[in-house]
C-alpha cells in the first residue's frame, strides 16, 4: 500500500476514534475552561488571561507568565493539569490505535 493510501486509513481511523470519544474530550475541555475562568476570576485575570492560562497549564507547557498565588486557584491550576494530562493521554491513544489499525491494513 502506498502512502497515500496509509495516511488516508489513518485519517479515517483518527477520525471515527475522535468522533466514539468526542463526549469525553468535550467534558475535558470544558472543565479546563470552566476551572480556568474559575482561578481567573479569583485572580482577577482577564477572560482571555484565563483561557490562555488554563491551556497552558492544561497542556503541560507552563510559562510561568501567569501564576496562581492562593492555596484555592493553586488546586484549581493541578485540577486543570490533570484534566490536560487526561485530554493529551486520549488523543495520544486514539492516534496510535488509528495508526496500528491503518498499518495492519497496510499489511493485510
Amino acid at each position: 500500500m502506498d502512502s497515500r493510501a496509509l495516511r488516508r486509513h489513518f485519517v479515517a481511523g483518527l477520525l471515527t476514534g475522535l468522533r466514539v470519544v468526542w463526549p469525553i474530550l468535550s467534558v475535558l475541555l470544558g472543565l479546563i475552561v470552566a476551572l480556568g475562568f474559575g482561578v481567573g476570576l479569583l485572580e482577577g485575570w482577564s477572560v482571555h488571561e484565563s483561557i490562555y492560562f488554563a491551556f497552558v497549564s492544561g497542556l503541560t507547557i507552563g510559562y510561568g507568565d501567569l501564576a496562581p498565588k492562593s492555596l484555592l486557584t493553586r488546586v484549581l491550576a493541578i485540577l486543570i493539569g490533570v484534566c490536560g494530562v487526561l485530554l493529551t493521554a486520549l488523543v495520544a491513544a486514539i492516534a496510535v490505535k488509528a495508526l496500528t489499525a491503518a498499518t495492519d491494513h497496510d499489511e493485510g
